[in-house]
């Protein structure tokens, strides 16, 4: 089959995947659930992929965020190389880590700003072009891969001959990528592939799919930082320390909902560590009362020390918590609110009490939930356990953009 029109019936099929989310008029989260939840807005995607066993959910979102932008742009649906992110970031990550004697982080995870960085050093490439499975088999997993690259770049920090790195290293460990994800040559600009018939190299296809990577901003909201100033984000796999716009809580909520109705989807980081997250039941929810909070089999209500029945939060709507951004601080600093996770927002429902939830666009496959690699979380949910979004910046309202000097 031609490339484009696989490419075309791909994008079909996504369309299928998330139909019970955008053409029918009432669904629910999982089966036997009480929740009715209605669409609000539904933009385009590309279908849902498997991360499997990498810690690359931020390569996953973050270019499924892309493709989506190239959607709402009008251009032909393209399946964009994940691992051609993840092989050039690794490449930056270690000399990072070499130049801090060690002392920043190396690890398979990264911040949606790491997409940009290689597209405007390396380029970018289709996922025929660069499918990133050298080491053999339909799934990805970097388990060996991560293990042999931890290895060196820390046997390297010690600088073992004569205290000092020789010319070496930097072939050494890129041969070792390359072995794992496919080989290439010492000048990125000689990797060359077709695509519409074209053949490109990765920059100029990066320049062919039209995408301005100055487009693109990343918001968070926190109270240690001033409001409308950019600061690095202090997680782990910020190994760029790169600086995120800091905006007050209420308006990174208005920020997030506006884009959508507007048209833009965006990246999403956040925390997914909460009893109240389950991807197999297809919501993310914050409980005021987490005895609800019973990822179980059964949809049965359940008793309490007191015989009093109480209801299971995925399977019913419950009361949920409202952060105040000094409780959402306290979580963050306490370390209760972690960098988790990075996920694709592309839409909007409301359940039958009116609560709002975001679309949210998952890399973990479509076969272990009934939204089919989706899931919903509630405006409380996002309001509490965002570390930060990622969008196009006129998606921005133009009084925060003059605020945060964004022409």
């Amino acid at each position: 089959m031609n490339r484009i029109f696989l490419l075309i019936a791909l994008f079909i099929s996504s369309l299928n995947l998330s139909a019970q989310i955008n053409d029918q008029k009432t669904f629910t989260n999982t089966k036997n659930s009480k929740y009715v939840f209605t669409t609000i807005k539904h933009l385009d995607a590309t279908p849902v992929e498997n991360q499997n066993r990498t810690g690359t959910c931020w390569s996953f979102s973050g270019l499924s965020f892309l493709e989506s932008e190239l959607l709402r742009k009008g251009k032909e649906p393209y399946n964009l190389s994940e691992m051609w992110i993840a092989r050039n970031a690794y490449l930056g990550k270690a000399r990072n880590y070499l130049l801090m004697d060690g002392h920043s982080n190396f690890d398979e995870g990264g911040e949606f700003h790491d997409i940009p960085w290689v597209i405007r050093h390396y380029g970018i490439v289709p996922e025929y072009a660069y499918p990133g499975k050298a080491y053999g088999g339909k799934k990805h997993n970097h388990a060996e891969l991560q293990a042999v690259l931890s290895g060196m770049v820390n046997a390297l920090k010690n600088k073992p001959q004569n205290h000092k790195l020789t010319k070496s290293w930097k072939k050494a460990l890129t041969d070792v990528v390359d072995a794992y994800l496919g080989q290439v040559p010492d000048n990125t600009e000689d990797f060359t592939f077709k695509a519409d018939g074209k053949t490109y190299t990765p920059k100029s296809f990066a320049k062919h799919l039209g995408l301005n990577m100055d487009d693109y901003v990343e918001l968070t909201s926190f109270t240690h930082h001033p409001y409308y100033k950019a600061f690095a984000l202090e997680i782990p796999d910020n190994w760029q320390m790169h600086a995120t716009y800091n905006i007050p809580l209420d308006e990174l909520m208005k920020v997030a909902n506006d884009a959508i109705m507007k048209g833009y989807t965006f990246a999403w980081g956040a925390d997914v560590s909460e009893k109240g997250f389950s991807h197999r039941k297809g919501l993310a929810i914050l409980p005021v009362d987490e005895r609800t909070v019973q990822d179980r089999k059964s949809k049965d209500l359940f008793f309490d020390d007191n015989g009093e029945k109480v209801p299971n939060a995925f399977y019913q709507p419950v009361k949920e918590k409202w952060f105040s951004p000094q409780e959402r601080q306290e979580a963050f600093e306490d370390g209760e609110t972690t960098d988790d996770h990075g996920m694709h927002i592309v839409g909007i429902v409301k359940d039958q009490n009116g609560t709002k939830y975001f679309v949210v666009k998952n890399s973990w496959g479509t076969k272990y939930n009934d939204l089919n690699g989706y899931f919903l979380a509630s405006y409380p949910y996002f309001r509490a356990k965002t570390i930060d979004i990622f969008v196009h910046k006129d998606a921005l309202p133009k009084d925060l953009k003059k605020k945060l000097g964004i022409k």
